[in-house]
């Protein structure tokens, strides 16, 4: 097909005419003859200069108002009395299929949505954002400091500071008129965002304290719903009580689900596939096979190739039947390779004199000693061995194989109970209370060893000792780990930005595994949902150099397995 008229200036468009006015193919008439159609294309105008171009806004009448309510809403007017013609959402901001057109809804938010999410300013789609005067009060006494809330509070300021301030001209923009979230380039936000410019006639029911700052937001929304009849009002918050007391003033609130990964946990990406008992039948056609290095390798294509991910887990047990399992290593088009995986459970492939219990830990070892594989996330309850295999992988690749050139191990340091104060001398000794996982299964793999002797296993412990450090999280800022292996352990209580910040620190030649229960999270307003343990599994998925197991059977004891079910 020839291409259209290449652009005559730089920067230049296309015109639309260029592609329209193409000179079709040749078809091939029925008696094998080539027929041509020559279509003179019209020659394109200059294209305009490339440029950002903002969403078009369209306009559209509010509901007739009552004149009454009109003239006593004027000296109150902060929000806009005309609406969107677009598709309502709650303010959960994910894409959503349009259910219907109305008014844009208009957005109170609470200060904790904007120091939970600095960016939470652009995640409302086309909806309007009011902030309470209050609420900007409460944004200045939070930004001293070095805390994580401190530094959301100073990028919301910078935010709102770029938003407010027209970069052309130099000059302040109207806020009663509104100002366009997508002037700095967020093109996905289409509303406007409003700030309290005049005070309100605030009437709140009898024992709701006046001068709290929670109870003058709600006082906001209600004066915002009688100024405004013709459009949703709805608060937005991450406190709970504060829903309920607006609720209960018949007021409409909605948390905040933008930090949300999965809407239930159980939605999330298991890294194993149970395959058909029919499942070679069904794609037998055309499949090839092949030996590589003691492993075979399978070339299918079916239907369940779409269903397929790159190092997900598949396997195949039937009765009477020798169970097959296998690992997604590529997938073309419509066609996918399997290739059988190592056997872990059969002691001679032991590593460190750790060998697999169950199928699940075969698949988490087989991740764990890939050369490959850069990135390895463990999820599962208390007592499936995600510390011992990882730490029996890490000594065995750092020790026997030479592949990285010493251990590094870090966790949140959340209690669980009241805080003890604090731990006096050095970084790993501090660091040393919270890591009692560590020490446990040291032992254990030490122990494992009996050829060596009392004496032998002394030297073993102190070599392993000087190949592992022992780090804390809150000195990672600013670090490269060069062919390490790192391990984060209680990663369930990592937000999705000390995710980032751990991840962005590996080097050439660097592993990282995180491990955790999402059961088990200890960290305040983190859910199953939110944690960055389920960020990074759902973001990872697929990627050919990263893989994720979710190890279902304890294998720690039978007192283990019974208090995990029944308690």
């Amino acid at each position: 097909m020839p291409l259209p008229k290449p652009p005559t200036k730089r920067a230049d468009m296309l015109s639309a005419d260029a592609y329209v006015n193409q000179p079709k193919p040749a078809k091939k008439s029925s008696k094998g003859t080539k027929r041509t159609a020559e279509v003179q294309a019209t020659p394109a105008a200059p294209a305009p200069v490339l440029e950002l171009v903002k969403p078009a806004r369209t306009e559209r009448a509010a509901p007739p108002v009552v004149a009454e309510k009109e003239v006593a809403a004027t000296p109150v007017a902060s929000a806009p009395a005309s609406a969107k013609s677009k598709p309502t959402a709650g303010a959960s901001t994910r894409k959503r299929k349009p259910t219907d057109t109305g008014p844009a809804k208009l957005f109170v938010l609470d200060t904790n949505v904007l120091l939970h999410d600095p960016m939470s300013l652009y995640r409302f789609e086309e909806h309007d954002i009011y902030l309470p005067m209050i609420t900007l009060e409460e944004l200045d006494g939070h930004k001293k400091g070095m805390t994580e809330v401190a530094r959301n509070a100073r990028q919301v300021s910078r935010e709102l500071d770029a938003l407010a301030t027209d970069a052309g001209q130099h000059r302040q923009l109207d806020p009663m008129a509104g100002i366009p979230l997508a002037k700095n380039g967020h093109i996905e936000a289409g509303g406007k965002l409003y700030f309290q410019t005049t005070a309100m006639a605030v009437q709140l029911p009898m024992g709701l304290p006046q001068g709290k700052a929670d109870n003058q937001i709600l006082g906001v929304v209600q004066a915002l719903r009688n100024q405004h009849p013709g459009r949703e009002v709805v608060l937005v918050s991450k406190d709970i009580n504060m829903r309920i007391k607006a609720r209960a003033m018949g007021l409409p609130a909605e948390d905040y689900f933008n930090d949300k990964t999965l809407e239930d946990g159980d939605l999330l990406y298991t890294g194993v596939l149970p395959l058909p008992a029919d499942f070679w039948e069904r794609h037998a056609k055309g499949m090839e096979s092949w030996t590589q290095g003691g492993q075979t390798f399978y070339r299918v294509s079916g239907p369940m190739v779409p269903a397929l991910m790159v190092n997900q887990f598949v396997y195949l047990e039937a009765p009477g039947v020798s169970p097959w399992y296998g690992k997604v290593t590529e997938i073309t088009g419509k066609h996918a390779v399997l290739k059988t995986v190592k056997d872990y459970t059969n002691p001679k492939n032991g590593v460190w004199g750790v060998t697999a219990r169950n199928r699940e830990q075969n698949f988490a070892l087989n991740l764990l000693m890939d050369p490959e594989c850069d990135f390895v996330t463990l999820t599962g309850s208390a007592g499936t061995g995600k510390t011992l295999m990882t730490l029996a992988a890490a000594l065995s690749q750092v020790l026997d194989d030479r592949r990285y050139t010493e251990v590094i191990v870090t966790r949140v340091t959340v209690p669980v109970g009241e805080d003890i104060g604090f731990l006096p001398g050095t970084e790993e000794e501090k660091m040393s209370p919270w890591m009692g996982a560590l020490d446990d299964n040291l032992e254990v793999l030490a122990r494992s060893d009996n050829s060596a002797g009392e004496w032998g296993r002394a030297a073993t412990n102190e070599l392993v000792r000087s190949k592992i450090k022992i780090k804390s999280m809150n000195f990672m800022r600013g670090r490269t780990f060069l062919n390490k292996f790192v391990i984060i352990d209680e990663a369930q209580n990592l937000t999705p930005k000390q995710m980032k910040t751990l991840i962005t620190r590996a080097g050439p030649g660097t592993k990282i595994i995180c491990m955790g229960n999402l059961a088990q999270i200890d960290t305040p307003y983190l859910t199953e949902g939110s944690s960055g343990l389920t960020y990074a599994v759902d973001k990872f998925k697929g990627w050919p150099h990263s893989g994720h197991v979710m190890l279902a059977r304890g294998e720690r004891s039978r007192l283990a397995d019974f208090a995990s079910e029944v308690l």
